[in-house]
């Protein structure tokens, strides 16, 4: 899933609760997997009055979720002006306006709940890149703003004045988020513990029996779990039975630079380029800056790992390059595994084939705004009166 170290775990978390599967067990939501996805999940469920139980073949908050960077934006990884010729312009307006609303769900929620998790309000600057250039660029701030986005077209001169940046035109977004990815997952999974959740962990969930009554989980050292609805959680590492078609696994390689010792860009914006593969900034803990990027098609973990110091010095030169001002050294580097597809869109829902089942699969650079809309989604689907855009992140959608 990962390897070294984030600056995330870097950082001292309370332990959270769990307990070994010894003996079977019934709840009215099974949820596979313990990380951002799986606590925001097992929030809005236990909200909803049902008894969920966590399952974690690692532990809580010890998969891919210490290595998010956690830039929280609705603007997904797809261009709404490519993805409008893609699927169409009304589909595309439809899933960006659902990001925006999952992401102001996000920062209601958390408020509510009082997590601590450095969330803070962020603009976003997305720059030219080899996807959109200065024109296309126009061309995605007219088709941001007829579906009801405010954003601001840079010249390259402004750019430059303004941050730092040269030779850059950029488009500047707002109401955007940052925060520390596993105080914000450990603030949503102790919302639903204190409701009577309960994480059970390590248990490796082996096989799925669906039956009229619900779902059978069996684990891999004999404790069965029966539930009435059944949730994969799982993040990257994909379950057995999800249509896969047009999703893809990659890794991602990461720095958090030693600590600045002036001011950073104006606003401490998030940004991130309209290229393949893009890089994406942020300012981090203790005046660092958080940069990834050098995406590469997953191949095995021990490839991946081994890339990490070539990977850390192209970051630390592509920073450089970026931001001349500015110490590209790298205090931590570590390197991911993550998920995305061709729109840009999760897929979210129904199990095909596997009744009572759903899955959250399909992220990119949202994951985690992703998971907020999962969250509203299931807990329309499982404990309310459906969702208005099923349609759009359905397993068995046609686009």
């Amino acid at each position: 899933m990962r390897t070294g170290q984030s600056i995330w775990q870097a950082r001292r978390l309370a332990p959270i609760e769990s307990f070994e599967l010894t003996r079977d067990l019934k709840a009215d939501v099974a949820i596979v997997g313990a990380g951002i996805s799986g606590a925001m999940a097992a929030d809005a469920l236990s909200e909803s009055g049902l008894k969920v139980a966590l399952f974690d073949r690692r532990g809580p908050l010890k998969g891919s979720t210490p290595a998010s960077t956690a830039l929280l934006q609705y603007e997904i990884d797809v261009p709404l002006c490519k993805l409008s010729e893609r699927i169409g312009r009304e589909r595309a307006e439809r899933i960006w306006r659902r990001s925006r609303l999952a992401l102001c769900a996000l920062e209601e929620r958390a408020k509510r709940l009082n997590v601590k998790a450095d969330l803070f309000a962020r603009d976003s600057l997305y720059l030219q890149g080899d996807e959109l250039d200065a024109e296309g660029l126009r061309v995605e701030a007219r088709a941001r703003r007829r579906a009801g986005f405010e954003v601001v077209f840079l010249e390259p001169k402004e750019v430059r004045t303004r941050f730092g940046i040269s030779g850059r035109a950029a488009l500047l977004g707002f109401g955007n988020l940052c925060a520390d990815p596993r105080r914000l997952a450990a603030g949503f999974l102790n919302a639903a513990l204190r409701r009577g959740a309960r994480i059970c962990a390590p248990a490796t969930v082996d096989a799925i029996e669906t039956h009229g009554g619900g779902v059978e989980a069996r684990t891999k050292h004999g404790p069965v779990i029966r539930a009435r609805h059944l949730v994969f959680a799982s993040g990257y590492e994909l379950p057995k039975g999800a249509p896969l078609k047009g999703h893809k696994i990659e890794s991602t390689f990461v720095i958090a630079t030693k600590p600045q010792p002036r001011r950073l860009w104006p606003g401490g914006c998030l940004i991130w380029e309209s290229a393949s593969p893009y890089l994406y900034i942020r300012e981090g803990p203790q005046g660092r800056i958080i940069c990834g990027g050098e995406d590469e098609p997953f191949s095995d973990e021990a490839k991946r790992d081994a890339l990490l110091p070539m990977k850390t010095a192209a970051l630390e030169a592509k920073l450089a390059r970026l931001l001349p001002n500015v110490d590209p050294r790298a205090d931590f580097a570590w390197c991911g595994s993550f998920g995305g597809s061709e729109t840009g869109a999760p897929s979210i829902g129904p199990l095909p084939k596997m009744p009572g089942c759903y899955a959250i699969l399909g992220y990119g650079g949202n994951g985690i705004t992703f998971s907020m809309m999962a969250a509203q989604m299931l807990r329309g689907m499982i404990a309310g009166d459906g969702d208005p855009d099923a349609d759009l992140f359905s397993f068995t959608r046609k686009f």
